[in-house]
């Protein structure tokens, strides 16, 4: 199991860089679909350096992004000991600079991780989490985010909120321009039209599809992070009877947003009732039922 969780550590470093690439890219061929119905080259050049710009971004700001939009707020030991002996402990178990930590004012008990390496790591956890959860449950759900510290989730799962958002973005500039005619149309040929309509799928399906991978990623980072957890702990049974308590909770939390709910250690809205199809390929965590099985069958 440790030199699985080893193996998919050097991948999910691979893995991150490769998606850095991948938004390059399409950023890039997006802009050159655009300039092409536009009819100027700027937008290509304008695609181009805001890709370089939101990359750069997203590695070294996104973690800062991500806190304040839950409104987390620092604290030191002096704030809660118990909490700063807990993640203290916890990472020196794991072999990890001990992360920073921030509380949510928020009645919802949930957490995340982030950051864009193990020495500049984050765990926030709300106020809810710390008033709910008896000591052996907070350390699972502590073990659980430097897990996700640990298997170098944090900046991979920070980044593709930033990333997908700003595809979306332009997405949104494009259809709107089509919505009000602001468009070149002085060749109505077929050529024309054939490159409007391939702008026109590729501003719909673009962004779809930066949503979908950055759920699936999401989903199979938890249950990596969990495994993670439980080894750090050496008692799963804390993680699984702290993700019942979180997920029997059905209100949603104030500070939390569908770019970041995949952050979350379980999903900060209320569980809606949708199609199975539907439900499966839009949910941002596997089903909770399904990692407390998973917990409680591991041998530690």
């Amino acid at each position: 199991m440790r030199k699985s969780l080893y193996t998919e550590r050097e991948s999910n470093i691979r893995r991150t860089w490769a998606i850095f690439a991948v938004f390059l890219v399409v950023v890039i061929g997006v802009g050159w679909v655009f300039s092409l119905v536009y009819e100027t080259t700027s937008i290509l050049y304008l695609a181009v350096g805001l890709a370089l710009v939101f990359n750069i971004g997203a590695y070294w700001y996104s973690d800062k992004l991500v806190l304040l939009m839950a409104g987390a707020k620092p604290i030191e030991e002096k704030d809660n000991k118990e909490l700063y002996r807990i993640v203290e402990n916890l990472a020196i178990t794991a072999g990890l600079p001990t992360p920073k930590i921030y509380i949510i004012n928020e009645a919802t008990p949930n957490a995340f991780a982030t950051g864009r390496d193990p020495r500049h790591a984050v765990v926030a956890v709300t106020r809810g989490l710390l008033e709910r959860l008896d000591r052996t449950e907070l350390e699972g759900v502590l073990a659980h985010e430097l897990g996700h510290i640990g298997n170098r989730d944090m900046l991979l799962q920070t980044v593709v909120v930033v990333l997908a958002g700003f595809i979306a973005i332009l997405s949104d500039i494009f259809l709107r321009q089509i919505f009000w005619g602001r468009f070149s149309n002085r060749d109505n040929d077929r050529a024309k039209t054939v490159i409007m309509v391939i702008a026109v799928v590729v501003a719909i399906l673009t962004p779809i599809a930066a949503t979908l991978m950055r759920l699936a990623i999401s989903r199979k980072r938890e249950y990596l992070a969990d495994a993670s957890g439980a080894l750090l702990t050496r008692y799963p049974e804390g993680l699984a009877s702290a993700l019942e308590k979180i997920s029997a909770e059905k209100q949603p939390m104030r500070a939390a947003n569908n770019s970041t709910a995949h952050l979350w250690i379980d999903d900060p809205f209320m569980k809606k009732q949708k199609g199975a199809w539907l439900h499966g390929m839009f949910m941002t965590h596997p089903p909770t039922e399904e990692r407390i099985k998973r917990l409680r069958g591991m041998e530690v």
